[in-house]
């Protein structure tokens, strides 16, 4: 491991190197990232999913611009052009671009203006003029060259502007100026049409390019993108100009002078500006990809997170006008018990119909709770379902249904449910959110699920690559009872790969897993796999009551010793008794005593206290309801609750009963500056937010939370 490497990480990431190679070491062994952050807290000092990520790709790019390194210093030696301040100076670079900068000097150009001058043979022409004579004269230094003396001065101009344009501390130092004291400029195209005026903040818009909000950036792309927008940067191009003339001009009194200043501007305008400009704009798209792609995660991973309504019968209502509006009845494990077809909406209007169909089910299956789709006609039916469950002990919940066509024409949906039209599965996916949202959410692509912003435009790779991450991290966290998972949710399981899926399912049909022990001896599942595996796999209702936990097999011998000394029966982990003296514990006494780190102590009593825990119960209570609000029944300042549906950098969309999610800007969460919204709200949250103005014209809805 690259010791320098590995104190570069520690110091970025202010952690120990120990830490850090540590972390390389679990990586480098086929440990999976929630493996390494749940079960190896003492090696890497606990560090998160988060921080173990940060490092895994951290190191991956040091890695890549050390071997850059190592190639260019190689490449430079192989023309026999390298000096030991040169290669000082490429091992000191901390940015890819930096090496690169070094490097163009010495790289193999194409056909340029530079290069044909050089087949000239006009490369001596030009190092004369770069020694800035005093004595001679122009005649007489360009002569001899088969060519007029404009021809020759000329076409050495070319070779001077190449060499100025490749001079890496310069490009740096223009880099830095533009980026810190440049303005980015959009205005809106001739003849361009933008029929909806959704770009029309960038008509006439400018804002300094250090300073700018990365959603203007991915807006501003999007516009120039779709040919509404043009873009430029400016700058002081005098001052970039002087500093060139004070940087490449030794001598000012020699007679070449106005030859080297044309050579500037042509290096400026021709090379470096061109190039920089571009590099500048490729650097603010990356970051601006990057801060959406962090607010997509936190947003998935929030709804990801919703806490599910265990024991309840539900009603998936997938709404619609022409087509009706279907209904799933799912028992508490979300199988199907009935599927119907309702018409209470235009053109068909069969509302007293409808209205006894539905109160049929709900009488006859005890339903709970309805979960009504939040797409086309949502509003509609929430206004039918309020009057019709009048005087039935029932409540319902506006559910987001982004994503559930997706699933419902899916082949998985398919596999399940192959004798239902795509609308019907579309209401069991509606129904089935709101009783184990994770479950159901894991069967969508989570680009489709709707909680980000400009999701389209950023870096595609970085985008699934980080979304796969969270949903990994949530799933793992969570953990899933294996003798009721489907393969969607398997595949996200630390270590399981497609092979060893296959084999549990394939061992299930015949019958549920009694214990981890089964699990190991699996086709597919090797010693590494099951060790990856295990610990996030659960029993519930197992011969072993560890197996229900987050307790990894590998500690069960210690957890038996602990019981014990207590004498304590793990049979009894749920009574009252058996709580009290594993809350009695001195877990760092017991660490001592069996050489056991203090991290694994702490984690054991935890999960013995609280046998399989979800993390989700701690959460609060999703928000049911069985009443309607209309736009008409608002006044400025009233007091509402509402559940956050999406997070963006202006601020939050918040479900408050109404067609349209109320939005509470960036400047209406807190009397106090707010960076990000993230620091505040969250998507899932339940909150009590007041009406900040009312437009019911547009039917749009302002809201604050002082």
């Amino acid at each position: 491991m690259n010791a320098k490497i590995l104190k570069e990480l520690a110091n970025n990431l202010k952690v120990k190197e120990k830490q850090v190679e540590s972390v390389l070491k679990l990586l480098s062994e086929d440990c999976t990232i929630p493996f390494i952050a749940r079960y190896r807290k003492e090696a890497t000092g606990a560090l998160d999913e988060e921080q173990i990520g940060i490092v895994n790709e951290q190191y991956k790019y040091l890695c890549n611009l050390e071997k850059r390194k190592e190639d260019v210093i190689r490449l430079i030696k192989e023309k026999d052009l390298l000096t030991d301040e040169l290669e000082r100076s490429i091992m000191a670079c901390e940015k890819l671009i930096e090496v690169e900068d070094l490097y163009r000097p010495f790289k193999e150009k194409k056909k340029t203006k530079a290069t044909e001058a050089i087949k000239l043979g006009l490369e001596p022409l030009a190092k004369k003029i770069m020694a800035f004579p005093t004595t001679g004269s122009l005649e007489i230094l360009a002569s001899g060259y088969n060519m007029s003396q404009e021809e020759a001065i000329k076409n050495a101009g070319y070779i001077i502007a190449e060499w100025i344009s490749d001079n890496a501390s310069s490009r740096k130092w223009v880099r830095n100026f533009i980026f810190n004291t440049g303005f980015i400029t959009t205005k809106k195209k001739k003849n361009a049409k933008d029929e909806k005026k959704t770009f029309e903040m960038y008509y006439e818009f400018q804002d300094r390019i250090k300073y700018i909000k990365h959603y203007r950036i991915l807006a501003i792309n999007r516009g120039e993108k779709e040919n509404i927008l043009s873009v430029s940067l400016d700058f002081d191009n005098d001052k970039i100009l002087e500093n060139y003339k004070e940087r490449g001009i030794k001598n000012k009194t020699s007679f070449v002078v106005p030859i080297v200043e044309e050579a500037i501007k042509d290096a400026l305008k021709r090379l470096i500006l061109p190039s920089i400009e571009r590099e500048i704009h490729t650097m603010l798209t990356d970051n601006a990809s990057e801060e959406s792609i962090k607010t997509f995660k936190d947003n998935l991973e929030k709804l990801l997170l919703t806490k599910p309504i265990k024991n309840k019968t539900v009603i998936g209502f997938d709404p619609a006008f022409r087509t009706g509006c279907k209904l799933a009845v799912l028992n508490p494990y979300g199988e199907v018990l009935e599927i119907a077809t309702i018409y209470p909406h235009e053109p068909h209007n069969k509302k007293v119909e409808a209205t006894k169909i539905l109160r049929d089910l709900i009488t006859k299956y005890k339903v709970d709770i309805i979960a009504i789709g939040n797409g086309t006609a949502s509003r509609e039916s929430e206004q039918f379902v309020a009057e019709a469950i009048k005087g039935l002990d029932v409540k319902y919940n506006i559910v987001s249904e982004a994503g559930a066509s997706v699933y419902s024409a899916s082949k998985l949906a398919i596999s399940e449910f192959p004798d239902l039209t795509v609308e019907k599965r579309s209401a069991i996916s509606i129904g089935r959110r709101i009783q184990d949202p994770l479950s159901e959410l894991v069967k969508i692509d989570p680009k489709s699920i709707g909680v980000g912003e400009y999701q389209h435009d950023v870096n595609q790779t970085n985008l699934n690559s980080a979304l796969d991450f969270t949903v990994s991290k949530i799933v793992n966290e969570v953990g899933v009872n294996i003798n009721t998972a489907s393969n969607s949710i398997l595949k996200y399981i630390s270590g399981l790969n497609k092979k060893s899926i296959d084999s549990i399912q394939k061992f299930k049909k015949e019958h549920n897993f009694k214990n981890r022990e089964e699990i190991k001896k699996l086709t597919g599942i090797s010693a590494k796999i099951y060790e990856q595996c295990i610990g996030f796999l659960r029993i519930n209702d197992g011969e072993n009551p560890l197996d229900k936990t987050k307790i990894h097999p590998e500690s069960y011998e210690i957890v038996e010793k602990i019981l014990k000394d207590l004498q304590l029966d793990v049979n009894n982990l749920k009574t009252e008794e058996f709580k009290n003296k594993i809350k009695s514990i001195n877990m760092e006494s017991i660490s001592k005593k069996y050489n056991i780190d203090i991290y694994t102590i702490q984690d054991i009593v935890n999960e013995l206290i609280t046998p399989g825990l979800d993390p989700r119960d701690f959460l609060e209570d999703v928000l049911l309801k069985s009443d309607i609000l209309t736009i008409d029944d608002l006044k400025e300042g009233m007091e509402l609750t509402g559940t956050v549906r999406n997070v963006v950098s202006f601020g939050a969309f918040v479900d408050i009963g109404l067609h349209n999610d109320g939005l509470i800007h960036i400047s209406k969460l807190s009397k106090e500056f707010v960076n990000n919204p993230l620091d505040i709200i969250h998507v899932g949250d339940i909150i009590t937010c007041y009406v900040d103005k009312i437009d019911k014209e547009k039917e749009k809805v302002n809201l604050t939370l002082i």
